[in-house]
């Protein structure tokens, strides 16, 4: 069943005036921040590769553990105002990217849709495309496009991938 949105339309405000409860709304859910990267040392290129963090629940996008997770995956990045701005890697579709940038959510975002599956049946989350960690293997063998689709399925080198 799908929910109304909230009549208090908070996501419109600048992110510098949301509260924490807000803050954390914001979040779509659709786990790509938790998809692990690798970046070129010396380029400074970012590469995005399917493989999710142990915490990730494949199922829903999720964290599995998000009260504790720092302590228990370390470099798990705590995402901040300053962040934000500073982080080359978020999604295109990241709420909190788009609010940075005064750009309105996506239909499709559960703030403007009721609907927290939205996401998924948008096609712009990692639920169905993404593999963990645990079972992954090499992250070199799981570089994708900016659509999540592995490079060798395109017929491309490694070398030849893109930027989130």
């Amino acid at each position: 069943m799908t929910a109304a949105p909230p009549v208090n339309r908070f996501w419109n405000k600048p992110l510098a005036a949301l509260n924490r409860e807000e803050w954390e709304a914001l979040c779509d859910g659709c786990g790509k921040c938790c998809l692990h990267k690798l970046e070129d040392e010396d380029t400074g290129d970012v590469w995005r590769t399917n493989v999710a963090c142990k915490l990730l629940d494949l199922k829903s996008g999720r964290c599995s553990d998000y009260r504790h997770r720092k302590a228990i995956v370390p470099d798990c990045l705590r995402l901040t105002l300053r962040l934000v701005n500073e982080v080359p890697w978020l999604p295109e579709t990241c709420a909190y990217r788009l609010r940075a940038e005064g750009s309105p959510l996506p239909d499709w975002h559960y703030l403007e849709s009721g609907d927290r599956d939205a996401v998924h049946r948008a096609g712009q989350s990692v639920v169905g495309k993404a593999i963990s960690e645990v079972i992954a293997g090499p992250l070199e063998d799981h570089i994708v496009d900016a659509d999540g689709v592995p490079l060798h399925a395109h017929g491309q080198d490694d070398d030849e991938g893109v930027l989130w």
